[in-house]
C-alpha cells in the first residue's frame, strides 16, 4: 500500500520525457523534426546546431549551394524557427509564477499538536482530497539546471469531521531539465517544511520536514509566457505505525509563469575610420569651419571651431569690441561696449555725461551731477552749518516760538532750491547723562524735520542724526560756551535726484 504512490509518481516523472516530440509539423517544405538526425547539444546556450539530415534538390545537387543566412539564437515571433526549437530555455533565464492543483495527503500523516486540555483528542486524518494554490520564482545558470522556491496553501478537511485544517509549504528544489525545445521534460527533487494551522479541537498547529520529488514538462508559449505541469509525490512522517517512518502525499500541479530572458548580443559593427581633425581642437573638418585653425574654447563661440582674437587684451573679442585696438577701461560706465572712457577734468563725470569736460566740477552738493562749477546759493550758505535762532524749551524737544520765522525763512530757502538734500543735525551742552543727551538732541532733530515737513518740504530731501555732547563747537566750562554748543546745524549732503 506504501509502494503505490511513490510508483506512481516515478513512473510519471521517467516517462514525461516523450512529450518533447510532439512538436506540429512545419509550415513549409513538410520537414518534421528528426530527434535521431540532430546533434543540437551545446555546453554553453545550445545556439550551434548541426543538421544530419541533406537535402537535395530535383538535379541532385545539394542544399549547401544556397546562400546560408544569419539567424539569431534567440527568435521572434515572427522567426522561420519552426516553433518546436523557438522558445528553448536559454542561460540565465528568470521564472515567476503561479500554480494551481490537487493534493492526495496521506491519511497516516504527523501533523498534529496535542493539546492535553482537551479530553479525548487524538490523531484525525484528513480527507482524500485538498485543493493547492501558491506561487513559485526560479533561476537557471544553465539551460538544464535551475533552482526554485516555492509557497502554497491546500486548504484541507479531517475525514471524519466537519472541521477544517488549513495546509501550507515553503520549500526549495532542484531542477534538471532537457532544454532542447519549447516543450521541455524535467525532473526535480528538493526539501522544505509542510505544516498545518487548525483549531486546537481538530490538529492544533504544527510543521514538519519534508523532501520531495517528481517530475513534468514546460511548455513555453512566447518569449514571456509558459504553462507547466507537475506530477510530485510529498514524502513526510509516518505516524501510528511501526518500522515505516515515511508516508508518501502525490501533488498534481498546473501552473502559468512568465519567463524573463537575458538580453542578446547583437553583433558588433566594424569600427568607423575616425575622422579627420587636422587641427586637433577637437571638431571634425567637416564640421570645423577653421580646420587649420583650432578653438580657443573660451566660452565663446566655441561651436565654430574657430580662434577669437583680442588684440587689446581687455577680455572682449574683437567683434564684440567697438574699439578692439584700445583697451576697455572696466569703471562701471559702458563697459560692454570695449571703448576706454575719458574724463580730461578729472572731475569723475566721463566727458559723454560732463557738461563741462574741460572744466572740473566743483562737488559742493548743488546741481553736482552736471559736471560744471558752481557756488552754492548766498541763501542756501545762510543756511548751512549751525542755525542761530532754533531754541527749544530746557531738556524739550519742543520748539519754541521765536524759533519760527528762522524755521519759515528754511522753508523759503529748501522750496527755491528744488534740488539739494540737507542733513539735519542735533546738538547739546555736556551738562546731564550722555545717553539722554544723544537722545534729546535726536529728537529735536526730527521736531526740526517735521515741522519743514509740515510745511511743504518733502521728507525724503531730508536726513536726521543726534550727536548729543559728542561734537561741540565751544567750551562747555562757561555758560556762554554751553549755548553755543545747543544748536541745529543744517547740512546740504547730495542733490536732490541722487
Amino acid at each position: 500500500m506504501t509502494l503505490r504512490p511513490f510508483g506512481i509518481s516515478i513512473l510519471c516523472a521517467l516517462t514525461l520525457p516523450s512529450l518533447a516530440l510532439a512538436a506540429p509539423p512545419e509550415d513549409d517544405g513538410g520537414a518534421g523534426v528528426s530527434i535521431g538526425a540532430d546533434a543540437s547539444l551545446d555546453a554553453d546556450d545550445g545556439s550551434a546546431e548541426a543538421d544530419g539530415d541533406a537535402s537535395a534538390d530535383a538535379d541532385g545537387e545539394a542544399a549547401a549551394d544556397e546562400p546560408a543566412t544569419d539567424e539569431p539564437a534567440q527568435s521572434t515571433d515572427g522567426d522561420k524557427k519552426p516553433w518546436i526549437k523557438r522558445w528553448a530555455p536559454e542561460r540565465n533565464m528568470l521564472e515567476v509564477g503561479i500554480y494551481g492543483g490537487v493534493l492526495l495527503p496521506t491519511p497516516n500523516h504527523e501533523l498534529f499538536m496535542p493539546d492535553l486540555g482537551l479530553p479525548e483528542q487524538g490523531f484525525k486524518p484528513l480527507g482524500a482530497v485538498a485543493p493547492d494554490l501558491g506561487a513559485r520564482v526560479g533561476y537557471y545558470p544553465l539551460r538544464f539546471f535551475g533552482v526554485e522556491a516555492e509557497g502554497g496553501v491546500m486548504p484541507a478537511s479531517l475525514r471524519d469531521e466537519d472541521r477544517g485544517a488549513l495546509l501550507y509549504t515553503v520549500r526549495g528544489h532542484l531542477v534538471g531539465q532537457l532544454g532542447l525545445w519549447s516543450i521541455t521534460p524535467f525532473v526535480l527533487v528538493g526539501a522544505g517544511g509542510l505544516g498545518v494551522s487548525s483549531p486546537r479541537e481538530a490538529l492544533g498547529k504544527d510543521i514538519d520536514p519534508a523532501l520531495h520529488f517528481g517530475g513534468g514538462a514546460k511548455f513555453y508559449i512566447n518569449q514571456y509566457l509558459m504553462l507547466r505541469l507537475d506530477i510530485r509525490d510529498v514524502v513526510s512522517y509516518k505516524s501510528g505505525v511501526e518500522n515505516v517512518f515515511v508516508s508518501h502525499s502525490p501533488e498534481i500541479l498546473l501552473g502559468l509563469s512568465f519567463t524573463l530572458r537575458p538580453k542578446k548580443d547583437e553583433p558588433r559593427p566594424e569600427p568607423k575610420p575616425a575622422p579627420s581633425d587636422r587641427d586637433g581642437d577637437g571638431f571634425i573638418d567637416s564640421e570645423d569651419t577653421c580646420p587649420d585653425e583650432a578653438e580657443t574654447f573660451n566660452e565663446y563661440q566655441d561651436e565654430d571651431g574657430c580662434p577669437e582674437s583680442d588684440r587689446d587684451g581687455d577680455g572682449m573679442w574683437d567683434d564684440q569690441d567697438t574699439c578692439p585696438d584700445e583697451a576697455e577701461t572696466f569703471n562701471e560706465y559702458q563697459d560692454e561696449d570695449g571703448c576706454p572712457e575719458s574724463d580730461r577734468d578729472g572731475d569723475g563725470l566721463w566727458d559723454e555725461q560732463d557738461s563741462c569736460p574741460d572744466e572740473p566740477e566743483t562737488s559742493n552738493g548743488y546741481q553736482d551731477e552736471d559736471g560744471c562749477p558752481d557756488e552754492v546759493p548766498k541763501e542756501v550758505q545762510d543756511f548751512t552749518g549751525a542755525i542761530k535762532g532754533i531754541t527749544f524749551d530746557t531738556n524739550k524737544d519742543t520748539i519754541r516760538k521765536s524759533s519760527i520765522k528762522i524755521l519759515d525763512k528754511a522753508v523759503k530757502v529748501l522750496s527755491d532750491n528744488p534740488e539739494i538734500r540737507i542733513k539735519i543735525s542735533g546738538h547739546t551742552d555736556s551738562k546731564g547723562d550722555r545717553d539722554h543727551n544723544l537722545d534729546l538732541s535726536s529728537r529735536r532733530a526730527e521736531a526740526v524735520k517735521k515741522y519743514l515737513v509740515e510745511h511743504g518740504i518733502k521728507e525724503s530731501r531730508m536726513t536726521t542724526a543726534g550727536y548729543g555732547p559728542d561734537k561741540p563747537i565751544d567750551t562747555n566750562d562757561t555758560k556762554a560756551g554751553r549755548a553755543y554748543n545747543r544748536r541745529i546745524e543744517f547740512e546740504i549732503i547730495k542733490r536732490s535726484g541722487s
